[in-house]
């Protein structure tokens, strides 16, 4: 079987060397040779992570998606632009397409489904969502008898870096950006890391998978962890919690939720220890109950392996024609996020005299929501203090109105902080 790339730089080239490595395993357990005959690149004559001399390299990728003799193109290029002029290209032309390329499956990957579908190929992307765990075919095979009622993940390695760091280390977050960066861990431009967007991608996908839903970006709604402060990391230690950048999707009464935003989760659960740049994604079925997958989110070989994993269903013929039930994909229908019920985390910055939390927790209490836990600290000499507040769990709209009244108190010093708080039970 004939491979063309197109990409071959961090994961392309990881697919050369995953292939090179383990030739002989996946040929037992494929019974085919593969070969990967041409790729595409912006540069011939740049250095590469994997040997090129088998390779036919171009500058032209629609060379590529043109060659009769290529049976199977893999899009390791990335963006929504030239990406998806390629793999259309590709798929008219009868070439079964595999991609890591999250950006384009979450905005566009309705239409190319139905494009690969009236081709009679295949269109894969294992890899766009958690590099190297294989969650979409887990939530497809493996869990196929279930209805599943929530997914959450920690989907962005860039982000857990970051709050892992300023949690163990007292960092502040810009401190901990600046070396994700020099780290290769984040790039010059963090904004679809540190602000949720590469997260709300996949998020996309995965709610698309698990509810059986059309793949809608649009309908994410994503907040980032650039605002997370040190002291909010410390607060979340200190009443028994941890701070991920979560995503979130849960069907209530036929409705689905798609969030991403930061999240205090309790330090007992699994999910609250996934810590560094590794991800792991909860699976709750209503037969089976929660189940965590946990791995490399990113990397050459771990998003590699995904990309080969498609590779191999291709060519052993494992791919259902009716590849993640595309035929009776439902529109999208959002819980109006005002109606979503969540416990609350405040972060009040505060004049510390006598009455201020009296006052806080009747407003809070004028809108039925009630104070589960209460923290306070004096922070300077202007005797301001911060108090942080867990509440009871309430409607979205309620928490957001009561805070918008707490925040015209002449006694609120800044911008009162709310976040999520998340049991995953």
């Amino acid at each position: 079987m004939n491979i063309g790339i197109l990409g071959l730089g961090t994961v392309g080239g990881g697919v050369v060397n995953v292939l090179a490595k383990n030739n002989a395993e996946i040929k037992r357990r494929t019974g085919a040779s593969i070969q990967v005959t041409h790729a595409a690149v912006r540069d011939v004559n740049q250095a590469r992570i994997c040997p090129t001399d088998h390779i036919k390299l171009t500058e032209d990728p629609l060379t590529i998606v043109n060659d009769a003799s290529i049976d199977v193109v893999l899009e390791l290029m990335g963006g929504t632009g030239l990406a998806k002029e390629l793999v259309e290209a590709a798929l008219r032309n009868g070439k079964h397409v595999i991609t890591a390329n999250k950006a384009l499956i979450a905005t566009h990957g309705n239409a190319l489904l139905a494009l690969a579908k009236s081709n009679n190929v295949h269109l894969l992307f294992e890899a766009a969502v958690a590099g190297g765990i294989p969650i979409l075919k887990s939530l497809e095979q493996g869990l196929s008898a279930n209805q599943v009622e929530m997914v959450a993940g920690i989907i962005n390695g860039t982000g857990n870096f970051i709050l892992t760091e300023m949690r163990d280390k007292g960092r502040d977050f810009a401190d901990v950006l600046k070396e994700a960066q020099e780290l290769g861990y984040a790039e010059a431009d963090p904004t679809f890391d540190v602000e949720g967007i590469d997260a709300a991608h996949k998020l996309a996908i995965l709610a698309s998978i698990a509810f059986g839903c059309e793949l809608d970006f649009d309908k994410v709604s994503s907040e980032g962890i650039s605002e997370v402060s040190g002291e909010d990391v410390a607060f979340a230690t200190e009443l028994g919690y941890s701070i991920k950048h979560l995503g979130i999707a849960k069907k209530i009464n036929g409705q689905i939720q798609m969030r991403v935003h930061p999240t205090l989760i309790p330090k007992t659960q699994l999910l609250a220890n996934v810590d560094g740049v590794m991800n792991a994604v909860l699976v709750k079925g209503n037969a089976v109950g929660p189940t965590l997958y946990y791995g490399a989110g990113a990397g050459a070989e771990a998003t590699a392996s995904a990309v080969i994993a498609d590779l191999v269903d291709v060519i052993k013929g494992t791919v259902s024609a009716d590849v993640f039930g595309w035929k009776s994909l439902k529109a999208v229908q959002s819980q109006n996020v005002n109606d979503i019920e969540s416990v609350f985390y405040l972060r009040l910055l505060a004049k510390d005299t006598t009455g201020v939390l009296a006052d806080i927790t009747s407003i809070l209490a004028n809108h039925n929501i009630s104070v589960e836990s209460v923290v306070q600290k004096q922070i300077d000499a202007q005797n301001n203090a911060h108090i942080a507040i867990i509440t009871n769990s309430v409607e979205t709209g309620d928490i957001n109105t009561a805070v918008a009244e707490i925040q015209e108190k002449d006694f609120i010093q800044a911008a009162i902080k709310i976040i999520h708080v998340e049991t995953l039970d």
